[in-house]
């Protein structure tokens, strides 16, 4: 049961900060199917700071994983720029953007990778090798039998995206700012109406998603292989947005449907492992996760309540 609770928080918390990301950009009003995209981005800088600078550090030293963190939000942010300048200033389909965005980057990262890796290192490969992160646990928490596993065997990136997770959520629901963001999505007009520029707003919500987005993808590199690649967060991007919407846009209950995908996860691994099932059935695990969602979305889709706006282009005159 440990095993199931460790290695489910160990997933559910990077997938839990990713779907935050997508609940600051779609509570101002913007769809944003680009998450896998802009994880994927921004595991890929994170992970290429760590090769270029790997050397200049002692073998133990946790100095490259926080600069791996640092340009995975800053790449990602980046990123997640062109999502909001072909949104808000070109006003396209913001769903066709998000999907383009996704394919782009798993596009450009593959192919960057291997180029950078041929070109600098000599060594043709498709994978930046980040290395293993040293997990900790908390004495006597983590000796209490069953629960000790929330305390047992933790990824130092698990502490930083809870206390990023509560500033998020402060920001969102007890400042000016975070106000205005919900309100963009509820009714913009209103906001332009009381002084606020819905542009300037759900710009840097979409950038608030690219870092959230970043940190996650980077946390997945380094807790599923200890190396990037193009192909480890396939499918994660849209998980994080099922969990947001099984979590009605709100951050707690959000968090709940990340735990329940991440347990799910882990325990598919478990059972496969205690019947020593064939690797293929492994694979068939892997879908648990998914088809939670699907039965999640059956039962809880008709009581969700989307933000008003949400994937409307805001023009100014209308009303």
């Amino acid at each position: 049961m440990e095993t199931i609770i460790i290695d489910g928080l160990a997933f559910a918390l990077p997938l839990f900060i990713i779907a935050i990301g997508g609940i600051y950009c779609e509570r101002s009003g913007i769809t944003n199917l680009a998450l896998e995209g802009l994880m994927g981005m921004g595991a890929f800088t994170g992970a290429l700071a760590v090769v270029l600078t790997q050397n200049l550090f002692p073998a133990q030293s946790s100095i490259p994983f926080y600069i791996a963190i640092f340009f995975a939000m800053l790449g990602s942010m980046i990123y997640a720029m062109l999502h909001g300048l072909v949104c808000i200033k070109f006003k396209a389909n913001q769903v066709i953007s998000g999907v383009v965005m996704n394919i782009l980057a798993i596009a450009l990262t593959g192919f960057l990778t291997s180029q950078l890796n041929t070109v600098i290192f000599g060594k043709p490969s498709s994978k930046f090798v980040l290395g293993v992160l040293e997990r900790f646990s908390i004495p006597g928490l983590s000796e209490i039998p069953v629960i000790g596993g929330f305390f047992k065997d933790i990824y130092p990136f698990q502490g930083i995206i809870i206390v990023i997770a509560i500033i998020a959520w402060y920001v969102l629901y007890q400042t000016r700012y975070g106000m205005r963001l919900r309100a963009c999505g509820d009714n913009p007009h209103a906001v332009d109406a009381g002084g606020g520029d819905v542009a300037k707003i759900r710009f840097s919500a979409i950038m608030i998603s690219g870092a959230l987005a970043g940190l996650g993808g980077i946390c997945f590199a380094y807790s599923i292989s200890a190396n990037f690649s193009s192909s480890i967060y396939v499918g994660y991007g849209y998980l994080a947005i099922a969990a947001l919407i099984f979590g009605n846009w709100k951050i707690v209950p959000t968090l709940i449907a990340c735990i329940l995908f991440g347990f799910a996860r882990s325990g598919g691994y478990m059972v496969s492992s205690v019947l020593e099932l064939p690797s293929s059935f492994s694979d068939l695990i892997m879908t648990l996760p998914y088809i939670l969602t699907m039965i999640l979305l059956i039962f809880f889709s008709k009581n969700n309540n989307p933000p008003r706006a949400l994937g409307e282009i805001y023009d100014k005159g209308k009303r």
